[in-house]
């Protein structure tokens, strides 16, 4: 229905994990460790406003040859949204993001601010959620929600969040081992 959004990278033997809403003290240098600990590539969805106000775990995540996708300045619902603002708060994020990749938060994204959207960013949603921000999801079910469904291609939602990080802490190395032993390797996202 909507072409431009890519929900997996087909023929490509890459797993994609994909990190939104950070970077978040505390939480992102974990990732970045854990990430490392594995020779894993990742892509992180930033927050605008959460890049701005930490530039040097930014730096981090870049440095760590990882790949900076857009998640909006402030985490806007797009459904909420004229098509305006919406826009504009993508290009404010965009201004320190420097990036081509986008991705809406919650997946909510009106047709028209896709379309207008889709003309300067490639739009990356997702085709395993790990859930990890969610209380009523164990740590050993978030991990569950990853390793039943990943493969080749895949675009695996992790968030760089306190509110995730009881579950991240638990599914996140597990994941990577879990990739390791099945020859799955760890990507960034380049289009």
């Amino acid at each position: 229905m909507f072409p431009s959004l890519r929900w997996n990278i087909p023929g490509d033997e890459h797993v994609f994990l994909t990190f939104d809403d950070g970077p978040t003290p505390g939480i992102t240098e974990w990732i970045l460790e854990q990430l490392s600990n594995y020779n894993a590539k990742a892509t992180f969805f930033c927050l605008g406003k959460n890049a701005e106000q930490c530039p040097d775990l930014f730096q981090k995540i870049v440095e760590g040859g990882h790949r900076i996708g857009n998640h909006t300045y402030s985490h806007q619902k797009g459904w909420r949204m004229s098509l305006e603002r919406y826009v504009e708060d993508v290009d404010f994020a965009n201004q320190i993001l420097k990036t081509d990749l986008f991705r809406p938060p919650y997946g909510q994204i009106k047709p028209v601010q896709l379309r207008v959207l889709s003309e300067r960013y490639n739009i990356i949603m997702w085709n395993v959620l790990s859930r990890d921000y969610s209380r009523v999801v164990s740590p050993r079910q978030c991990l569950r929600n990853v390793t039943e469904h990943v493969g080749p291609g895949s675009i695996v939602v992790f968030h760089d969040s306190h509110k995730a990080f009881r579950n991240l802490r638990y599914a996140l190395p597990r994941t990577l081992d879990y990739l390791q032993k099945q020859g799955l390797e760890c990507a960034s996202i380049d289009l």
